[in-house]
């Protein structure tokens, strides 16, 4: 979607988005870790889903990194997660993760992760244009109450996120790039939740 260049209001995301994401650390320090994942986000139904390993995620602490796919149904009132714990172990002399399914969780949610007009209702201001990912981008940013500044950086001209940066990044934030932003149809099925793995089911080999 093209958009008008104006230098005042913030523009709305697209009514359907999906992409890939990348998601690290500025500055990167001793503990932080990089993650990919993908997300889809549908306003129209009011939902999301992102898979993807958590991030951060204390794996020193708990022992195992930690996937999870979430779908945010707000309508009704729900989020649901699906969890695989990998744990690093020594099996015949070499590390290797092995994972386990945990427990789906069921928690309550009143709205999706990133909200259509989340610029406009946070009053997002006008930061400059830079290059992003090898694209022009402008920049917004707002900062909520009680919370760390939140910035983000769309294609110039367009309302695509190509970077959400979360924090001072000159001291530590948060980083979530988005490569192969698109807004092309998303199939219903993308908003089911499938279990196909049991938390019973052991799946040691070794």
């Amino acid at each position: 979607m093209e958009l008008e260049k104006t230098s005042n209001i913030p523009p709305l995301l697209p009514e359907q988005w999906s992409t890939s994401y990348i998601s690290y650390w500025q500055p990167m320090q001793e503990e932080d870790q990089i993650t990919s994942g993908y997300c889809w986000f549908d306003y129209n139904r009011n939902v999301c889903r992102i898979d993807g390993l958590f991030n951060p995620w204390p794996e020193k602490e708990t022992g195992h990194k930690l996937w999870m796919s979430e779908i945010f149904t707000p309508g009704d009132g729900q989020t649901r997660k699906t969890k695989i714990a990998y744990s690093r172990e020594e099996i015949n002399k070499q590390n290797t993760y092995q994972p386990m399914p945990l427990k789906d969780d069921v928690d309550v949610c009143h709205q999706v992760l990133i909200t259509q007009d989340i610029l406009p209702q946070n009053n997002a201001t006008y930061a400059g244009s830079y290059t992003i990912l090898g694209l022009k981008t402008d920049a917004w940013t707002f900062t909520r109450q009680g919370k760390s500044p939140s910035t983000y950086y769309l294609k110039q001209g367009t309302n695509h996120l190509i970077r959400i940066v979360t924090g001072d990044p000159n001291k530590h934030a948060s980083v979530r790039d988005f490569p192969n932003f698109n807004t092309h149809m998303i199939p219903d099925n993308i908003f089911k939740h499938y279990q196909n793995l049991s938390p019973d089911i052991n799946l040691h080999t070794g």
